[in-house]
């Protein structure tokens, strides 16, 4: 962490300084921080794609000399040369690769992974291609079944190889080997919560190597030193948590601007949505512009249709696998098969949430005597990493969270969703704070943001609180598709499980 102490003499020579000099002077002459890596990643991707298209090329050419059926299709002039001969492949290259470059997908991750985009340029630029072979005509011969196999091939090559790099990076991140040193710039309570949200969000991507509060003064005088200090240790991006708790924020981005370092805000007191937002300037001044959908109203219903569909899904598939927890639970213990709560649901409302039993039948009495040794700050929720209650099955079943899948029957009975905040016992919401009820504004889930950022590890509810107000202000189906997908690799992982 940062030292905000000042130094008087280093504070007073700064602030002298800093009045004699023009805003603009940059104390450091070089490539911004992450330019060169940055270049390399691009490069990097282009030279994915090349090899990509390249390959494409030349299975179609395979596939269609091997291939009678293609040998039958008429063939058009290129303005190039056929696949084989020296030269063919350079203009596909540039052409294609132009038209990926020229839609913006070799920038930052998000544009990267724009998919549906890639795949709208590699189409434009085999149209681009076919028109060139239609209005040249000195050139040889290539087959119109070429240009769709190398079409196709293109799409499934360039996709593929894009997603596993991806994948690759991804993990590497997650695992903590590939991690982005930054500083976090606010007041303590702000830089805390984007500190959170960073590391539960964003998992081990970020390195967080201090905190900056330039609310106070000392940290403001000491800005000059801990600007050096933060350079020196290779920070490449510094996150602002609070922008109105900055004395002079012109001072701050051109001080970080002359050294190369990026600035980023984390809106972390508006508690602005982060839905596809896009910037806008209106008389000089940035606007945060979120716009409807076509159709309005139509993402939840999509979602209550695929949530009836998965479940009804489950519900059929999994019967087998019902009937044998239900075979060992009643092997194991005395007592009911399925277990039947009271929960909190949308608006307040009360439902029986089911679940595959895991406790003894006394369980409930049982509490009251265990309240003491709660492990989850606040006393909200009640959760031991050894609760003599649990069962030997279920045990197992809590593991890989087998014993949520009846839960299917409350989303189909339109009590629950598959994925949205948990639904709390009784005993949970008679401890909730005012502002802790905005989580019944939206249906309840078998799975959420919670859930694949921790499950038992988390240990403050407040914590688990901010993660399902992050999910309700920031609602997609993407973001439903991707906890999906975190859920099963978590439940596999068994992590957090207790």
């Amino acid at each position: 962490m940062f030292d905000n102490r000042p130094d008087t003499k280093k504070s007073t020579r700064s602030k002298r300084d800093s009045e004699n000099h023009d805003l603009r002077v940059a104390t450091i002459l070089g490539l911004r921080r992450g330019l060169v890596i940055g270049w390399l990643r691009t490069m990097a991707f282009v030279a994915l794609d090349a090899a990509s298209v390249s390959g494409s090329w030349k299975m179609a050419k395979v596939v269609v000399e091997k291939v009678e059926w293609f040998k039958s299709i008429k063939s058009f002039q290129l303005l190039v040369s056929t696949p084989g001969q020296p030269g063919f492949l350079l203009p596909i290259l540039v052409i294609t690769l132009g038209t990926v470059a020229a839609a913006g997908l070799y920038g930052d991750r998000s544009s990267r992974r724009q998919f549906l985009r890639l795949i709208e340029s590699l189409t434009l630029a085999q149209i681009l291609l076919v028109l060139i072979a239609f209005l040249y005509q000195p050139g040889l011969i290539v087959s119109r079944s070429t240009f769709l196999l190398a079409w196709l091939f293109s799409l499934i090559f360039v996709l593929t190889g894009r997603l596993v790099v991806e994948a690759i990076i991804t993990s590497l991140r997650h695992e903590g080997r590939v991690t982005r040193k930054i500083i976090l710039v606010g007041r303590r309570q702000d830089t805390e919560k984007g500190e959170l949200i960073l590391r539960l969000v964003s998992k081990k991507e970020f390195e967080i190597l201090g905190h900056v509060d330039l609310s106070l003064p000392e940290g403001r005088n000491r800005w000059p030193e801990t600007l050096e200090e933060i350079y020196n240790q290779g920070v490449g991006e510094v996150f602002v948590c609070s922008w109105q708790a900055i004395g002079d924020p012109m001072e701050l981005y051109w001080s970080l601007k002359a050294c190369g370092i990026l600035l980023r805000i984390l809106p972390i007191g508006l508690e602005i949505p982060n839905q596809n937002p896009k910037i806008e300037i209106i008389g000089g001044m940035p606007t945060i512009v979120f716009s409807p959908p076509a159709l309005v109203g139509s993402d939840f219903w999509i979602k209550r249709i695929f949530d009836l569909s998965v479940a009804a899904l489950i519900l059929i598939l999994g019967s087998p696998l019902y009937l044998l927890i239900a075979i060992l639970i009643k092997l194991d213990s005395a007592g009911p098969i399925f277990y039947k709560q009271a929960r909190v649901g949308l608006k307040g409302r009360h439902f029986q949430v089911w679940k595959f039993r895991t406790m003894v039948i006394n369980a409930d009495q049982l509490m009251k005597e265990l309240e003491a040794k709660n492990e989850v700050k606040g006393g909200v929720l009640f959760k031991m990493k050894d609760d003599p209650r649990i069962t030997k099955v279920g045990k197992f079943l809590r593991h890989y969270s087998l014993d949520e899948l009846p839960q299917v029957i409350n989303v189909i009975l339109g009590q629950m969703s598959l994925v949205g905040p948990r639904p709390l016992p009784l005993r949970d919401v008679e401890g909730f704070s005012e502002h802790h009820f905005f989580r019944h504004n939206v249906l309840p889930g078998i799975t959420g943001l919670w859930q694949v950022s921790g499950r038992s590890d988390i240990q403050d509810f407040e914590d688990a609180f901010k993660l399902d107000m992050t999910y309700i202000n920031n609602w997609s189906l993407a973001l439903d598709f991707q906890i999906l997908l975190r859920t099963i690799k978590v439940v596999l992982g068994k992590e957090g499980a207790y």
